[in-house]
């Protein structure tokens, strides 16, 4: 699959909101909104997971080389995966929702 095909806009499973596709060369795989995702690679990207289950973001973590990252679980089977928090210009990760998630976990 072309990063073109991955970096493609979709409807958030969770609230319903617009999600358009990033401009900064990496592809969106979660909600700038409500920050959801979905279970849907086995290797970020492949879309090769049948799973499909929503993915709760449950905490914020900090990762030197990688930046501040999501962790995602997933609501059906329990699956665990971090994302990079979106800093793109036209719809960046929504800033309260991280802090609200970070103020959850005490950071």
């Amino acid at each position: 699959m072309t990063r073109e095909k991955e970096n493609t806009g979709f409807i958030c499973q969770n609230c319903g909101r617009e999600v358009l596709p990033l401009t900064d060369g990496s592809y969106r795989n979660h909600c700038p909104f409500c920050l959801y995702s979905l279970h849907v690679d086995i290797i970020p990207g492949d879309r090769a997971c049948s799973c499909g289950g929503l993915m709760k973001p449950i905490a914020i973590d900090y990762n030197p080389n990688k930046g501040f990252q999501i962790i995602h679980h997933c609501q059906k089977c329990g699956f665990e995966r971090r994302n990079k928090i979106s800093e793109d210009i036209r719809q960046p990760d929504d800033i309260n929702a991280i802090t609200s998630l970070m103020r959850k976990q005490n950071l």
